[in-house]
């Protein structure tokens, strides 16, 4: 059987493929003018998918980054806090043995116990060390101060729980000190060593080796404490560097998703565009109108 094609079905028809032709091209057009793969949902459902997967860990990354930049902030706060500590202890430990200097008079250990007792009050405010606003020797305490009451002071974040930064989806680092593991509590703290001196020099007695050794395990205290600090800012130096080239990846990755290659996408047009006026000039040459169609 022989289907019948009539001017009608040729009219339609041809009207159909120059439509799709100049939808596609108007397609074309819309996507050189955004070079964005994805106008809309529908257009690459999975490339829909994996784009805002993407764009999920872009933010992601970009906390971690900002977890990193707080985090050195803090560290750094602490390991200064802690070198002024320790050029504290330097001069507490000079004057410690220059005071065991047994042709010393009363006048010169009464000298020395007030300058021991000056950089006793300067260690107390070293260890009151805030960061905006926050204590960064005493954990999560809201205390005003992390050391506090008469020389030597109480250490008020026992049993609280330390500042931490999450720096990546696994793995978080703190970020303060421990105050009472590096400078003690009350009485048996780096404080209570000095003031032990100052008072054993107003009494008019020279400091003992006992006292002596407690000065210098409360420096090497100091130190490990200010080392532990750098051992943590290298760990973020290092996840700052993995942060930087991830978002870079991720970035990459990105806009291989989304966006389109400019030299492409105008190839595609050019040939789009041609595709479309060889349609327009053949449908015109094939369905030539005749005087009927004017008189219809």
């Amino acid at each position: 059987m022989l289907n019948r094609v009539t001017n009608l079905t040729m009219s339609a028809n041809a009207q159909r493929s120059l439509q799709t032709q100049q939808s596609r091209l108007a397609e074309l057009q819309e996507k050189a003018t955004t070079l964005n793969k994805i106008s809309r949902p529908s257009d690459d459902p999975a490339a829909t998918a994996k784009a805002l997967e993407t764009r999920s860990l872009l933010a992601a990354n970009a906390q971690y980054g900002r977890n990193i930049d707080d985090g050195n902030t803090w560290l750094t706060a602490a390991d200064s806090a802690l070198e002024q500590a320790t050029n504290v202890m330097h001069r507490v430990k000079d004057l410690t043995v220059l005071a065991g200097n047994g042709s010393l008079n009363q006048a010169g250990k009464d000298a020395i116990a007030l300058e021991l007792e000056s950089l006793n009050k300067e260690l107390v405010a070293i260890a009151n060390t805030k960061h905006l606003g926050r204590n960064i020797f005493a954990g999560n305490s809201d205390n005003p101060e992390a050391f506090s009451g008469a020389v030597p002071p109480t250490f008020n974040g026992a049993g609280l729980n330390p500042v931490e930064r999450r720096f990546s989806a696994t793995q978080t680092v703190r970020v303060d000190a421990d105050g009472q593991k590096i400078f003690g509590s009350g009485t048996g703290s780096v404080f209570d060593a000095v003031k032990s001196i100052a008072d054993a020099l107003k009494g008019g007695t020279a400091p003992t080796s006992s006292q002596l050794g407690n000065l210098d395990t409360w420096f090497n205290s100091i130190v490990d404490g200010r080392a532990e600090v750098g051992t943590r800012q290298a760990q973020l130096e290092r996840a700052g560097t993995v942060n930087t080239d991830l978002e870079a990846n991720l970035d990459a990755q990105k806009m291989g998703i989304e966006k389109l290659d400019l030299g492409s996408v105008i190839m595609d047009l050019k040939l789009q565009e041609t595709n479309y006026q060889v349609a327009l000039a053949a449908t015109a040459r094939v369905l030539q109108p005749t005087l009927m169609d004017f008189l219809r």
